[in-house]
């Protein structure tokens, strides 16, 4: 008896960026026609921004940790990560010539840190395998006849699949393509959806004219963050951060913005104490400080002591005040080791790393198929869950792009 033939499918890809080209790269291979459809004029355009500084592919944590990145999520993202990990997301690179390295931090880059060679090889290898590239596509919805509608150079058109992959990223880059646009016309068709919000994000902090003016731009490091989460239990974490001239941000303070700004939401304030000098204990500070001045002001006793100056120094006036050298030793002490900042606000969406919300993954089957439209797949950002920068964002995309590429083929298949 042989075995059935299942004709060739026409698949449309709408996005660019690295879950868009995973999903048909993995749709192209199993025969099916790929269309991929991109707002801007290139794809990959925010893959690309995130590579300027040197690309951060993945994470070489055990799988458990990794996997813990993703929090209340961990078990759906898990799932696609199962598929397609950190290893493999290397493996795969080195099949373009990329080859990484693990970075002290334990992040992983290609050798030379760019994403340009690994874009364009990409790209290029879909072409020559057949992908059909479509660039300043706009998607805005649907005809009344299930025709996908795109806003182009030359007008509306039209195109009908038979299958569809939705991976238009989240909210937080508009110009690069990014804008969340799609929320609306999934909306309208019954999908529910998460509010999209700032993700890997600065804060915004009351400063006085006089400490933002002198110190913004100032690199905080090394400190050491200490915060509550939702369910008030303590977290701490090492790491470096910027002064800006609305508030804070750098990888520290993303790597816990999500707990900040959930407790914003929650509770209307929230509380984030620094150790400006982790390498000493409140005792040695103590002692230290209990040490004559000399005539010294008291700034530059910290600075003879304590080797506390710059930016440091001017953050420990900014909160305690100008007569912070009046207060007692034990006061100034405890601040050095927990000083306290009074977080506003995430910064606004549009100039964030990344964002949280989407469409909800209950909305969504195992091969991330919307339930309540057969045939149409999400993947990357787009989805309600979220992570902190250090591969983990790239990673979840890629194979989620991989998960819904493999829907679409069994979905055809059926």
């Amino acid at each position: 008896m042989s075995t059935p033939v299942h004709p060739a499918r026409r698949v449309a890809i709408i996005g660019g960026g690295p879950a868009g080209l995973m999903a048909a790269e993995t749709v192209r291979a199993a025969g099916h026609a790929v269309d991929l459809y991109e707002a801007k004029g290139s794809p990959g355009r925010k893959f690309l921004i995130a590579g300027k500084g040197g690309l951060n592919l993945t994470h070489s944590d055990p799988q458990d940790v990794f996997v813990s990145r993703y929090r209340e999520r961990a078990t759906e993202v898990g799932s696609w990560l199962a598929d397609f990990d950190g290893p493999a997301l290397r493996e795969w690179a080195a099949g373009f010539g990329v080859e990484t390295y693990v970075g002290t931090s334990g992040r992983v880059f290609p050798v030379d840190r760019k994403a340009a060679p690994l874009l364009r090889g990409w790209v290029r290898r879909l072409k020559e395998q057949g992908v059909r590239f479509h660039v300043q596509h706009h998607w805005t919805g649907w005809q009344d006849d299930g025709a996908l509608r795109f806003e182009t150079p030359d007008g509306v058109a039209t195109v009908q699949a038979d299958a569809v992959v939705l991976a238009m990223g989240g909210g937080s880059w508009p110009e690069l393509g990014s804008d969340g646009a799609w929320v609306a016309p999934l909306a309208a068709r019954g999908i529910d959806i998460a509010p999209l919000k700032p993700a890997n994000c600065g804060f915004d902090i009351d400063w006085t004219p006089y400490f933002r003016d002198r110190q913004a731009g100032a690199p905080l490091k090394p400190v050491v963050a200490h915060w509550l989460g939702l369910d008030g239990q303590e977290h701490t974490q090492q790491g470096e951060c910027v002064i800006t001239a609305n508030g804070i941000e750098g990888s520290l303070i993303y790597a816990l913005a999500a707990d900040l700004r959930d407790r914003l939401a929650r509770d209307g304030q929230v509380q984030l104490q620094l150790d400006l000098l982790p390498g000493q204990t409140e005792a040695q500070l103590l002692d230290k400080l209990h040490k004559p001045r000399q005539g010294r002001s008291f700034g530059e006793h910290l600075r003879r002591q304590l080797g506390l100056s710059g930016v440091k120094s001017a953050l420990l006036f900014e909160v305690l005040g100008k007569d912070a050298g009046q207060l007692p030793a034990e006061t100034i002490a405890a601040a050095l080791k927990r000083l306290t900042l009074s977080p506003l606000r995430p910064r606004p969406i549009d100039e964030v790393i990344s964002t949280a919300g989407g469409v909800r993954l209950d909305a969504l089957d195992d091969t991330l198929m919307l339930r309540d439209l057969p045939g149409t797949f999400c993947a990357g950002e787009m989805l309600d869950w979220e992570a902190p920068t250090g591969g983990y964002l790239l990673t979840a995309c890629f194979a989620s792009g991989l998960r819904a590429g493999r829907g679409v083929i069994e979905f055809l298949a059926r």
